[in-house]
């Protein structure tokens, strides 16, 4: 996967640095694990506005991924590197043996072909899936459980990572792509590698109009509002007085939001970085 650079014969390919899809093959995606999303606009049930700078976009269907990979010692075939609308990373449509087919995160390198497994005696090879109790220490992890059972939810978006750093009794201690330090139970699975699609971070969208294509509206700054519509609004001419804060009035920029007492703060050993 890399990117490229277009040819200025516009003003918005003279900037445009997009992907090249050389990773991706094919262009249809598995029929029978596909749904339909239903657009909201940003609005409600009863239609108010709830979220901001949400709305339009490109038609997007909703690729069923299987975070959980808990078809244990059952072989699966990779038989397409697919593009997905909703996410970063890349998925790869897997084939069972015994004939069922589900979709997982790509990981770099991985290719059409290839046999991936789960389950707790499977080699730590790029695409199996764990506990973190069998995985080697200092191997690089992704699509990481905090709960048995839960499905993965850490290192999931392109070109993430987090590294098993050590064990402590019936906890692994994970480096994560924050650089926070935290416990996580040894029986939680993990996949082993990087999330694909790592050049995404090197792509330039080129002109307003491809964020609008994904759906994402004009986005105003506060100290252009009104004094009514934001604490930072109004003043004359370019004046933006005050300390950051948000739409409600809460500071930002260095005001930490998180609760004091939040219960998970025990499992986490070294905070992220700022």
């Amino acid at each position: 996967m890399a990117v490229k650079r277009f040819k200025p014969v516009t003003p918005g390919t003279r900037f445009r640095v997009g992907a090249d899809y050389s990773d991706v093959t094919t262009n249809v995606p598995e029929k029978t694990l596909v749904v339909a999303i239903k657009k909201s606009g940003g609005r409600n049930n009863s239609g108010k506005m709830t979220m901001r700078y949400m709305g339009g976009g490109h038609k997007k269907s909703y690729r069923l991924i299987d975070f959980k990979r808990d078809k244990f010692d059952i072989n699966a075939t990779v038989a397409t590197i697919e593009y997905d609308p909703n996410r970063s990373a890349r998925i790869a449509l897997l084939h069972y043996v015994d004939g069922e087919k589900r979709y997982m995160l790509a990981p770099e390198g991985l290719k059409v072909g290839q046999t991936v497994v789960s389950g707790s005696s499977v080699p730590p090879e790029v695409g199996n899936t764990l506990p973190l109790k069998n995985i080697p220490l200092g191997s690089i992890i992704h699509n990481i459980e905090l709960n048995p059972g839960q499905g993965g939810t850490i290192a999931r978006s392109a070109g993430t990572y987090a590294q098993l750093s050590a064990r402590d009794g019936k906890y692994a201690i994970i480096k994560l792509p924050s650089g926070e330090t935290r416990m996580i139970l040894a029986t939680c699975l993990a996949t082993i590698g990087t999330v694909s699609n790592s050049e995404r971070a090197n792509e330039v969208l080129g002109k307003a109009g491809r964020k609008r294509w994904l759906g994402r509206r004009p986005r105003v700054r506060g100290v252009a509002m009104n004094p009514v519509d934001h604490p930072m609004g109004g003043g004359e001419g370019r004046a933006s007085g005050g300390h950051p804060r948000s739409r409600k009035g809460l500071l930002a920029k260095g005001f930490k939001t998180r609760d004091k007492k939040k219960t998970s703060d025990r499992y986490i050993i070294e905070r992220r970085k700022k």
